[in-house]
């Protein structure tokens, strides 16, 4: 069956177009657009006007890609940043004239499973694991093994962190402390509710922030899958990363390979989280993985399509 999944997340839009055979994902498609889509959201509770007309672009070309592929269903979320604004109806009428299919606004705990599904095909490493998908407005921590055994969303991410506490350029060391000691906080309402997080073998980092760590620790002059996907960052290597980003001016950060232009700004945030999850658990290293909720979505598309 081929099927198409979008997700409309807080500073991407992406699509992943795949045929399932047999319950085995095969890659058709994968495209990503940085759309900022929660642009001044944590401080207005609005979609910006200008970021619902960046993703409908992104959804136009992306309503081509799906006819090129004669895709037989499509599924389209959308998460934090449309969770958060009390003018999401506005997004979702924008988005269904242009796809023909109307997108929904998913849970934390929905968009937590769906990447656990996506995150752990193929995964050739010892379980339980603890899923960490570090997005643009919320990152969700999911424990499990075969299925999912707890799964919490909390609200940060690299363009939340960006915009609350994050000011200057580079950001100065109250900033950057200000910005680790709330993280710690929230890891510990974590720990109550997910309670399989610390006994995790694995941690799985997901989403833009993790690959361009990986990116920049590898220094990819251009975005590499086959060298991303299970590359393990290690503790030393994302603290150096996070050392290095931080200190430097957006200007200069800018230069460094691996790392787009949509995410200089609001990168330290995001790798912030990665580096106090990796302190607060003990982990050594962080597995990437290029399968997410994309990914989760297509597999859940087919399944409930075969039924």
């Amino acid at each position: 069956m081929r099927v198409a999944a979008i997700d409309m997340g807080t500073n991407s839009t992406r699509i992943l177009v795949a045929d399932v055979v047999n319950g085995e994902l095969i890659t058709l498609d994968r495209r990503m657009t940085i759309t900022r889509l929660g642009q001044g959201v944590d401080a207005t509770r609005r979609l910006h006007p200008d970021a619902i007309a960046r993703v409908v672009d992104a959804l136009r070309e992306f309503r081509g890609v799906a006819d090129q592929h004669d895709v037989l269903c499509i599924r389209a979320v959308t998460t934090s940043a449309a969770r958060d604004a009390t003018n999401g109806g506005d997004l979702l009428d924008a988005c269904e004239a242009v796809l023909g299919v109307r997108p929904e606004i998913i849970s934390g705990a929905e968009e937590g499973s769906l990447s656990f599904r996506g995150a752990t095909i193929g995964l050739d490493a010892p379980g339980p694991y603890l899923i960490v998908d570090i997005g643009g407005g919320s990152t969700e921590f999911v424990a499990g093994t075969d299925d999912v055994e707890g799964v919490v969303s909390i609200n940060i991410g690299c363009v939340r962190l960006t915009e609350q506490y994050l000011h200057s350029d580079p950001p100065a060391p109250e900033e950057l402390s200000q910005t680790v000691s709330v993280i710690r906080d929230y890891l510990a309402d974590v720990d109550r509710d997910v309670p399989g997080a610390s006994a995790a073998a694995t941690l799985v980092g997901l989403a833009g922030t993790v690959s361009t760590i990986a990116s920049v620790d590898q220094g990819l002059a251009e975005y590499d899958r086959d060298r991303i996907h299970h590359y393990r960052i290690t503790r030393e290597a994302a603290e150096e990363v996070f050392r290095t980003l931080a200190t430097e001016s957006i200007a200069d950060r800018a230069h460094n390979p691996g790392l787009e232009p949509g995410r200089v700004d609001v990168i330290v945030g995001g790798v912030a989280v990665a580096v106090c999850v990796m302190r607060h658990w003990g982990f050594e290293e962080m597995l990437v993985s290029e399968s997410d909720i994309l990914d989760g979505i297509c597999l859940e598309l087919a399944r409930s399509n075969a039924l």
